[in-house]
């Protein structure tokens, strides 16, 4: 016996007595509550074969048979498939659908909730980094109190060098100006500018008219100190790193992602986090990148998410909620519980009018908001059945009634 078959069986013990009629002819269900027969006696109508209803895939030919299950076997009548050109499925009157509870909604288009509540933590913007170099050779005059880890500002000193190249060519780019040729003068601070000298400083040299081999290097950005190795007295060569500072202007919250929800994410989706530290406060952002690979230990993949950090408030290193939101675009909706999922299909029941109810296979999609999109097997405007369809179910597998399959929707 199939699981399909076995669920069916467990729903079909629980109704005897009560419920519906299959087909549109009917033996019970028909006239629930009115106590009224509605069909034709047993002798004016053709008989197909006898069943136990507990295994209905069984038939047999003469009422005095006993089933597998050692139960007595019914009639299955012809008339019960509906009539002709009528589309099979199974008859409820309305006394019995307000008994069983039975509620119709319409598959409609409309906007699907896209929240995925997930964690993660934060990590410094690896983008806003600044290198400090010595643009040429030389040695280290002075150094600043400053040690990896402190945050400073945007030209902070972090130390004092002293460049022998940058004195001589400062000497002969006045020696060139007293020449008063503006070609070579051009030329001659267009060097100053490629040895790394800056505006200001060429520009201190030509109004005060005398060298300086000193130069104080500063951090172009704000943020904290990541490496140093400025020290007294060490001597440098051209495009040695003395700092490495990052910025805490923004900062990166990396959210895991399982694994089967990947497909709900992407690049420029809204993102809102809430840490411990600071309650009842709500941080926005937007997904910066999908990382390309999955963690294999979590099956998750990483989320990039990119964050104002006014005030330098956000810490690497804090754990967060993050939750995934925005919109998913339009798509065809029912409500979750009117979707039926055996393990093997996933179906709705169909209302297609006068009564009358089919299973349809669908094919559904994401989830969000007590709602859920379906891909293919309806088309908008189809009502299914929200409240009362597992027994409409049972009823129509036990009674051999076919699944509308996908792709014949409307």
């Amino acid at each position: 016996m199939t699981a399909e078959t076995t669920y069916a069986t467990r729903w079909r013990a629980a109704l005897l007595g009560t419920l519906i009629v299959a087909g549109g002819g009917g033996y019970w269900l028909g006239h629930l509550g009115t106590g009224e027969a509605s069909t034709p006696t047993a002798k004016e109508r053709n008989i197909l074969y006898w069943y136990d209803p507990m295994v209905p895939l069984e038939h047999y030919d003469n009422p005095g048979a006993l089933s597998s299950m050692g139960m007595k076997t019914q009639p299955k009548y012809a008339d019960e498939g509906g009539t002709p050109g009528e589309a099979p499925g199974i008859t409820v009157n309305p006394a019995a659908m307000q008994n069983l509870g039975v509620r119709v909604v319409a598959a409609q288009m409309g906007s699907l909730a896209a929240t995925l509540n997930v964690t993660g933590s934060i990590d410094f913007n690896q983008r806003d980094v600044a290198i400090i170099q010595a643009r040429s050779g030389g040695f280290v005059s002075r150094v600043y109190a400053r040690a990896p880890g402190d945050v400073i500002g945007a030209g902070a000193p972090i130390a004092d060098v002293q460049l022998p190249e940058w004195g001589g060519a400062q000497t002969e780019f006045l020696s060139v100006r007293r020449l008063g040729r503006p070609d070579l003068t051009a030329a001659a601070r267009q060097r100053l500018r490629l040895l790394g000298m800056s505006e200001g400083v060429i520009a201190g040299v030509e109004r005060s008219g005398h060298t300086n081999g000193m130069i104080t290097i500063t951090s172009p950005i704000s943020g904290v100190i990541q490496t140093l190795d400025a020290r007294a007295g060490v001597t440098l060569a051209m495009g040695q790193t003395l700092a490495q500072v990052t910025g805490l202007g923004t900062v990166w919250l990396n959210a895991a992602v399982p694994e089967a929800q990947a497909g709900s994410v992407r690049i420029g989706q809204s993102a809102s986090a809430t840490l411990t530290a600071f309650p009842g406060e709500t941080f926005g952002g937007r997904i910066l990148a999908v990382l390309p690979t999955t963690q294999a230990d979590s099956r998750t993949l990483t989320v990039r998410i990119e964050l104002a950090n006014r005030g330098g408030r956000l810490r690497p290193g804090m754990f967060a909620q993050v939750a995934l939101g925005g919109t998913g675009g339009t798509a065809l909706l029912v409500p979750s519980e009117a979707v039926i999922r055996t393990g093997t299909r996933t179906i709705v029941m169909l209302a297609t009018g006068n009564g009358r109810y089919q299973p349809a296979e669908v094919r559904t999609g994401r989830e969000g908001g007590g709602q859920t999109e379906i891909l293919e097997g309806l088309a908008a405007g189809e009502k299914v059945v929200a409240s009362g369809q597992f027994l409409l179910d049972s009823e129509a597998s036990l009674t051999g009634i076919p699944a509308r399959k996908l792709g014949s929707a409307k």
